[in-house]
């Protein structure tokens, strides 16, 4: 449900017709074993069904080897040349930005859209590169987050509203994240 929430602040803040959800096909940065490609994209797709302006892309999926998002945004701007392309951001993301792959190149061709939840003060974080385009939304803050949830799954507690309807019934259905 956080995604979610965010998501609609800053569609709203920035007034984007649309929000392009993009589950990873091979995440660099995650370790151990990984949800299967194919059950994520049907979670990603059952909460992106939450609002018209959500659409989801299986561009990462689709693409073999370690998903980074500069090949992703060189992609985009391929498919959607005159788009003004935005790359939402949690401010831990902004912090760590000058550790991407080629973090210049994603300035370029996307707009930098920082999620200031409340409390976090992203204008404050300094990534380490130029970033002056960049833009902080603030959301609201919601207090769940994904690690929280698999938490909840391996303890037996009830997810409760953490997560839409449709993705708690494929989270129960795959029986996801209950193992030790």
């Amino acid at each position: 449900m956080g995604h979610v929430a965010v998501a609609r602040d800053v569609a709203d803040a920035l007034d984007l017709e649309r929000v392009l959800w993009i589950p990873a096909g091979d995440p660099p940065h995650k370790h151990g074993p990984l949800t299967p490609g194919a059950t994520r994209l049907e979670m990603v797709r059952a909460a992106a069904a939450t609002d018209p302006r959500f659409e989801v892309s299986t561009l990462e999926l689709d693409r073999p080897g370690p998903s980074y998002t500069i090949d992703t945004l060189r992609e985009l701007r391929r498919a959607l040349p005159d788009a003004e392309l935005f790359l939402i951001v949690g401010t831990d993301q902004f912090a760590s930005f000058a550790t991407w792959r080629e973090p210049a190149a994603v300035a370029e061709l996307a707009r930098l859209a920082v999620m200031d939840r409340a409390g976090d003060r992203a204008a404050d974080v300094h990534p380490g590169v130029p970033v002056d385009d960049a833009v902080f939304v603030p959301v609201r803050r919601v207090d769940v987050s994904s690690t929280d949830v698999r938490a909840c799954r391996r303890d037996g507690r009830d997810l409760g509203d953490s997560v839409p309807g449709a993705v708690r019934a494929i989270i129960e259905r795959e029986r996801l994240y209950s193992g030790p």
